[in-house]
């Protein structure tokens, strides 16, 4: 070990001249005319998910899955270790991503082919790379949409995690632009157009028989099934700190000054980042469809319809759209469960599914065509697939 001498430094900041031509601010994030088809982005930092760091995601996040929260019913399961939940997995690389591709961004549009591939666990180092797919640019008066693919990797090199997302993002139009990283052409990027689930062999143990609840295997689910998750949660200012814990550094979640300054629905009071809010519907609707569940195939095409805020208070709506006997596929006795997700904000979720109905199960992008306003106690909808182990 190294032994450096050091002695007490004398202060030198009264002596010293201030110099204002010598300053420096650091702008990040890039403007809508920084990006490029193709350009492959190399995010800066990744992160070590230790074992308390993922238990607490996994309990504040409401999840009741045990794989995530005990270490002998995984291991029992024939994982190595607890799981890290997907949706901790998704908002790591996600976040990691914002510096270089949305931290410009005057909103994010939507989630595409989530798909999760290989087992996190405690432990494992998490980094994440982005490739532009398009750039759609609408001129200089109007944002244009950057359409990306994301990347999550193991401290292997393994895939564990690819989705893409749409991006809203503004020309400069004159505005001080930053120094972001430069764009590598040839990086590693181990993406795949036929993605296939890395499993453990899985076991069915015994003695685990009251570790969840006994009617969330896949025998109790059947298409058209409609769950109203009774609980709801209120967010409080603890998504400040959650926000930059997962690695987001878009100042529009925690900066008040920022938030000050940007009109219209975005603006005002910083913004619960988006990715949070998914993970406590998520975690709201755990008890009743996700305890059972052995893997999360991932999410297709969704949305944030409207912006959460602290002191919002969100709830849930879950429709089983199909299942699927897959036998063994995975190793033991389990089907695959196909959910329309619906996340509410400031009513209750009983109330909401009285007085809206069917229409709540309307895609918002789709209500113009069927002659119909678009809800603004509705924030999100997304669709989802998962196994579930039957009851043996």
């Amino acid at each position: 070990m190294a032994q450096i001498p050091t002695n007490p430094f004398a202060e030198l900041a009264p002596k010293t001249p201030v110099d204002t031509g010598k300053v420096k601010k650091g702008i990040y994030g890039r403007y809508l005319e920084e990006f490029t088809e193709g350009a492959i982005f190399e995010h800066p930092r990744e992160l070590t998910i230790d074992r308390a760091f993922a238990q607490e995601f996994a309990t504040t996040f409401m999840e009741a899955n045990p794989l995530f929260l005990s270490a002998p019913y995984a291991q029992a399961h024939g994982f190595k270790d607890l799981l890290v939940s997907p949706l901790m997995v998704f908002n790591v690389a996600l976040s990691l991503g914002v510096q270089n591709d949305s931290e410009k961004a005057l909103a994010n549009l939507g989630y595409y082919d989530v798909q999760f591939l290989k087992p996190v666990y405690p432990g494992d180092t998490l980094s994440a790379k982005t490739k532009v797919l398009k750039v759609d640019d609408k001129g200089p008066d109007k944002p244009g949409i950057v359409h990306v693919r994301t990347i999550c990797l193991n401290q292997n090199r393994e895939l564990v995690l690819q989705y893409e997302r749409k991006i809203m993002i503004y020309q400069s139009n004159g505005k001080p632009k930053g120094t972001p990283k430069p764009v590598i052409k040839e990086a590693f990027f181990p993406e795949t157009d036929s993605p296939k689930i890395e499993l453990p062999n899985l076991k069915f143990p015994k003695g685990f028989e009251t570790a969840t609840w006994s009617d969330t295997t896949f025998e109790n689910f059947e298409a058209g099934q409609i769950y109203v998750h009774q609980n709801g949660r209120t967010i409080t200012d603890e998504h400040f700190p959650w926000t930059y814990r997962v690695g987001n550094t878009h100042p529009l979640h925690y900066d008040k000054l920022y938030s000050a300054g940007i009109s219209g629905p975005m603006g005002g009071e910083p913004v619960v980042y988006g990715g949070l809010v998914f993970a406590w519907l998520c975690g709201l609707a755990s008890r009743d469809t996700t305890e059972n569940v052995l893997w999360d195939l991932g999410f297709t095409e969704g949305y944030h319809t409207q912006p959460s805020f602290s002191g919002d208070t969100v709830t849930a709506i879950s429709r089983i759209l199909a299942v699927k006997d897959r036998g063994t596929d995975f190793g033991i006795p389990a089907g695959e469960v196909h959910i329309q997700f619906i996340g509410l904000k400031n009513t209750k979720a009983n109330d909401a599914f009285e007085k809206f109905g069917e229409e709540l199960f309307l895609k918002e992008n789709d209500k113009k065509k069927h002659g119909k306003e678009k809800l603004p106690e509705k924030i999100f909808e997304i669709e989802r697939k998962i196994i579930v182990k039957k009851k043996g």
